[in-house]
């Protein structure tokens, strides 16, 4: 039997954050990650639009704008470190319609109250930042900026194995397939490869974070009461010749009763415009193709009581995102708000991403960061967006609560 003080089940960024920062908090504790796949940053962490979150949408107070804004300036720090892509190109929130005025001046209280530097321009500022968008109004968020995460995620664990500050290992390959106590030990039985007995056990599973959880068999109703429901976010690209259309990034004002974003659009370190995502309910967990189904996860999602009152509660919302998917010229006309001279043909299909939003039974979708759990366990149930940006000092808070089953604090 393989012996660690410490297991981390998931490779992507929050799992590779939390052992990084164990090895640093803690020398000489043996950390063992696993993960299901042939490498890091496979899922969420790799899908995404690599954007470095300012903070400014979050409720003053909550995880996420505190990790959020203080997590955007160590992660620059840490691209510079460790000469990894990035641009802090700021960002512009757009108000295109009159109704949206009053949630654009909200975003501009919310991030005075976040201590985030906004300034609100108008139809010239708007033209003079980006010649080709059209708005009402904007605000301008200096700090948000882009990266690759994934080259983020690949440092992460380099700096843990190699740092010398104590036993770090990273097995790939190792889905886990059981989870139970003996005694005060925690003993992880992977699919292949010998069982892991360890001290305290760290859920960043992702996508199959509930799994896991559900697999440590606890009472605890933060924990037991949440279910994974997967939303596939598509996106497009603009053609390489239509690039200059954008010069960083464009946002729409967000509805605060839905935790996405809204299509926008997204300059990245290579050059390339994402446009999206979109948000539709995805068949598969690991549904980053519109017909991929996988029967499990689908008869999961449809027995939570949770999906059907979510569908009751949003869906005109949903409805609209469907119709985006389905219809390009539906997705064309949502862009063209923002950006009016875009048209079908410059947009081309890039990669999918899937979200793991956490779900209450009555349908209430988590909003801020979940990390809960008792005993020996420590479970990260809801670490969607803006979770790379803050991965950093949620490494830190799961590393401080998994140290603190050891006694280590």
């Amino acid at each position: 039997m393989d012996t660690a003080d410490i297991v981390v089940i998931g490779a992507g960024i929050v799992g590779l954050a939390t052992a990084y920062a164990i090895t640093r908090t803690s020398p000489g504790t043996s950390v063992l990650v696993l993960d299901k796949e042939d490498g890091p940053a496979r899922h969420q962490t790799g899908h995404n639009s690599g954007v470095i979150h300012s903070g400014v949408y979050y409720r003053p107070g909550s995880l996420k704008a505190r990790y959020a804004t203080q997590g955007a300036a160590e992660m620059v720090k840490f691209c510079a470190g460790n000469d990894i892509p990035h641009d802090v190109t700021g960002k512009l929130i757009v108000a295109t319609e009159r109704e949206e005025l009053p949630r654009l001046h909200a975003l501009v209280q919310r991030g005075r109250q976040n201590d985030i530097p906004v300034q609100e321009l108008g139809p010239a500022q708007i033209a003079e930042r980006e010649p080709h968008v059209r708005g009402l109004a904007a605000i301008h968020v200096g700090t948000t900026g882009v990266c690759d995460f994934t080259a983020v995620a690949a440092a992460m664990a380099r700096l843990t194995t190699e740092g010398g500050r104590g036993e770090a290992r990273i097995a790939y390959g190792r889905e886990v397939r059981a989870l139970h106590r003996d005694g005060r030990s925690v003993i992880v039985e992977p699919h292949s490869g010998p069982p892991v007995r360890a001290g305290a056990l760290v859920n960043c599973a992702g996508l199959y974070c509930d799994r896991v959880a559900r697999m440590a068999g606890t009472a605890n109703e933060d924990v037991a009461g949440v279910r994974i429901v997967p939303f596939r976010g598509e996106y497009h690209e603009l053609r390489p010749d239509r690039a200059g259309l954008v010069r960083g990034l464009v946002y729409p004002v967000p509805d605060p009763a839905f935790p996405f974003l809204g299509v926008h659009l997204t300059r990245g370190v290579d050059g390339s415009v994402h446009v999206g995502p979109n948000a539709v309910p995805a068949l598969a967990r690991e549904g980053y193709r519109r017909r991929t189904v996988h029967p499990r996860d689908l008869v999961e999602t449809a027995a939570f009581p949770g999906t059907w009152r979510i569908a009751r509660r949003h869906w005109r919302y949903e409805a609209g995102e469907i119709r985006r998917s389905l219809s390009k010229r539906a997705f064309v006309e949502s862009v063209q708000r923002l950006l009016p001279e875009v048209t079908a043909d410059d947009l081309v299909p890039a990669a999918a991403g899937v979200r793991a939003q956490a779900v209450l039974r009555d349908g209430t979708l988590v909003d801020d960061f979940l990390i809960a759990g008792d005993g020996p366990f420590v479970h990260v149930l809801n670490a969607p967006s803006p979770a790379a940006t803050a991965s950093l000092p949620i490494g830190r808070e799961i590393a401080r609560r998994a140290l603190a089953v050891l006694g280590r604090t």
